[in-house]
């Protein structure tokens, strides 16, 4: 180990790698070094000082987050150097930092929504003196509009630019600076203009002090006074790991959890704000249509109805779908419901995407979320990342940041990186090998990557583009890997849920119940497809908001949202993880296994299972692979039939990034959002 270097901290002697820097060899060495400015995934900026420490021969304190252990100087005989981090010295810096830090500060904790979760009230209860020598008066700034989801407070702000140091580099829409010097600076949005990233609400969580907030949560709670659950994020296909902070029935916010092979410590703002939509617009009873009208109804009364409805017609009339939200415990017990009334009709691709059932790695995003960071060269074909999935796409951006060169099929949009566009259509993907991208970059990288888009293979030729961006990758000896926009997506695919033999799919159940040649129409959780579709076909639609399924429907089973119910859901890259309930339902909503269970049984012939633990453990047993919690299962490679592909423009499944799912659409932040992204309330900005 002769590139480690020896350095002394607080007389202990310690081997470390000369590039980290000494804050992080202080870490790694246990020793807890308070920092405002500095942060693992930014750039090092140091004009907080706080992480001041003390280097044995140094004239004065020195800044530990900015300067690297190879920079130390050894003592004056060949001795390792050595530093302290709790001396006298290191003590009075910090109180004195920590003391000039709080002159301007309004010390307002009692109505600061940060207080109880505030680095600088932590850190001065820690490092701080108990007195202050500044009786001036306290300087004030104004506030800043920032949109719908930040609420400012900017006289408590310490300059620490983790913010503007986060839009610039992470979310890559460089819309917060710094002007003025000294007694002046002040952080600012540029023109006073409202923030447009999709990745803005993570300033919140960078914010050491209560400059930054959050708008829809201001003065609903305080942290003490909530249940908090961790658990996964199902807005997009990524499967982020979040907290749900629950207050009583009601949660409150949702903030991220570190997982640096998924989401790393970044939520989108969706998945942030779209939680308020959890009390609105929810279906808290079962509903019967009669004489044209939806009426409410008893659960035995709606079960009896579609009873009577699926004993009238037969099994090859019954098909189901199953929406975007969708656990996949529900959709396996769902094929089993649909297994026992005997009928192969059921799809959980409800976008009518192309994928075939049998190959895993058609579908899976097979470079894995990680390895985004490992390619010399991305080509997207068919996504705009930046709306369909915001952290994957501040994941290639990290990449191009390193010299990535990034190439896009599709509609023209900025990404936040620059990108070389080679067409709109399946011409452009055609000819791909012609263009000065694939002989200059793809042919000439040792790990290049092809991300197809979802949205490419929701259309007639779906299947060849699928073909020919495989056959793609396969040529460049690179990673194939397929983009999602549904959480459910993936789980379903891995427990079968798509059409049985001699079974219609998505687009043959709709063609069949507009022609009356299906009867029955189970949706659990659909509400992405075209319901006049639906002709005149018996609609069952098991959901727990008032969306377009259950306007269309004819009875309704209401049930428990994502939050309300345990289940598991596999992200786009095959990774098992593991939701849990963070709040209880409303009204009489049930969880979806035990609303098919129970319709089971009043069917005549009840399912093998009476909990949730049966559910997984037969699940288990035909698909293994999904008990490894967190495990990817690579899937073998399998080339799929190349073909034909129309010159039809590609276009991304996520046209409003901010209304994509039923609880975005009752949000009324979310509505806030897509208004302001619409251009239709420009007020927002200050004046």
């Amino acid at each position: 180990m002769s590139d480690l270097r020896k350095l002394v901290i607080d007389g202990v002697e310690h081997e470390l790698d000369p590039n980290l820097t000494v804050l992080q060899a202080c870490e790694v060495a246990g020793k807890e070094i308070p920092r405002f400015c500095y942060h693992e995934r930014l750039s090092i900026a140091g004009n907080c000082r706080m992480c001041l420490i003390e280097a044995v021969g140094a004239p004065k304190p020195m800044a530990s987050c900015a300067m690297q252990v190879k920079d130390l100087r050894g003592g004056p005989e060949g001795q390792p150097p050595a530093i302290n981090t709790n001396s006298e010295i290191v003590k009075k810096a910090r109180e004195g930092v920590m003391e000039f830090l709080l002159i301007n500060h309004p010390l307002d904790c009692p109505i600061c929504d940060q207080g109880g979760e505030c680095d600088l009230q932590d850190q001065a209860m820690a490092y701080g003196a108990d007195f202050s020598r500044f009786r001036e008066a306290k300087r004030a700034m104004d506030e800043i509009s920032l949109g719908p989801l930040i609420k400012t407070h900017m006289t408590r702000c310490i300059q620490c630019t983790r913010c503007v140091r986060f839009a610039t580099e992470v979310a890559g829409v460089p819309e917060m600076g710094c002007t003025g010097r000294g007694e002046d600076a002040e952080i600012v949005s540029y023109l006073d203009a409202a923030l447009t990233s999709e990745l803005q609400g993570n300033v919140i969580d960078l914010c050491p002090v209560g400059a930054l907030t959050s708008r829809p949560y201001a003065f609903n709670a305080r942290p003490w006074e909530l249940r908090k659950t961790e658990t996964i994020d199902v807005m997009d296909a990524l499967g982020s790991n979040i907290r749900i902070d629950a207050k009583g029935t009601e949660v409150m916010r949702v903030m991220p959890l570190n997982h640096d092979g998924v989401n790393e410590e970044w939520i989108s703002d969706k998945t942030r704000f779209a939680c308020d939509g959890l009390a609105r617009q929810r279906l808290d009873q079962p509903y019967v249509r009669k004489n044209g009208k939806l009426t409410p109804a008893s659960w035995d009364e709606a079960f009896a109805a579609v009873r009577e409805k699926i004993s009238a017609t037969t099994p090859d009339k019954v098909a189901a779908l199953a929406g975007d939200l969708v656990s996949t415990e529900a959709m396996f017990a769902l094929k089993a419901l649909m297994a026992q009334i005997g009928s192969p009709s059921l799809d959980c691709r409800q976008d009518g995407a192309k994928l075939p059932a049998g190959n895993r790695s058609a579908w899976l995003f097979n470079a894995t979320i990680d390895g985004i960071e490992d390619a010399d060269a991305i080509l997207l074909i068919g996504t705009n990342p930046r709306k369909e999935s915001p952290v994957l796409n501040a994941r290639i951006r990290k990449a191009w940041l390193t010299g990535t060169e990034v190439g896009m099929i599709g509609e023209a949009a900025d990404l936040t990186y620059d990108t070389h566009h080679l067409g709109t259509g399946g011409a452009a993907l055609s000819s791909v090998k012609d263009t000065e991208f694939y002989k200059d970059v793809l042919s000439k990288a040792e790990r290049p990557l092809i991300i197809l888009g979802v949205g490419a293979t929701a259309r007639d030729d779906g299947a060849a583009v699928l073909g020919n961006a495989m056959a793609l990758a396969e040529a460049l000896g690179g990673s194939f890997s397929m983009m999602h926009t549904a959480a459910a997506r993936v789980g379903g695919m891995e427990v079968g849920f798509v059409p049985g033999e001699g079974g219609r799919d998505t687009d043959a159940i709709l063609v069949g119940a507009a022609s009356g040649a299906v009867d029955v129409v189970y949706l659990l959780g659909a509400d992405e497809i075209d319901m006049d579709t639906l002709g005149s076909a018996f609609v069952v639609y098991q959901g727990h908001h008032g969306d377009a399924g259950a306007h269309r429907a004819d009875v309704i089973f209401p049930a428990a949202a994502y939050a309300e119910q345990s289940g598991i859901f596999v992200n786009m890259e095959g990774r098992p993880q593991m939701a849990f309930r963070a709040a209880f339902p409303p009204g009489e909503a049930k969880e979806d296994w035990a609303i098919i269970r129970a319709l089971s049984e009043r069917l005549g012939e009840p399912l093998p299972f009476d909990s949730l633990d049966q559910v997984r453990a037969q699940m288990f047993e035909k698909h293994p692979h999904l008990q490894s919690m967190n495990a990817i299962a690579a899937a073998a490679w399998q080339a799929e039939p190349t073909g034909t592909m129309s010159d039809a423009a590609f276009v991304s499944p996520v046209g409003d990034f901010y209304l994509t799912n039923p609880i975005a659409r009752a949000s009324e932040t979310m509505a806030a959002c897509s208004a302001l992204a619409q251009g239709k309330a420009s007020s927002m900005a200050a004046e």
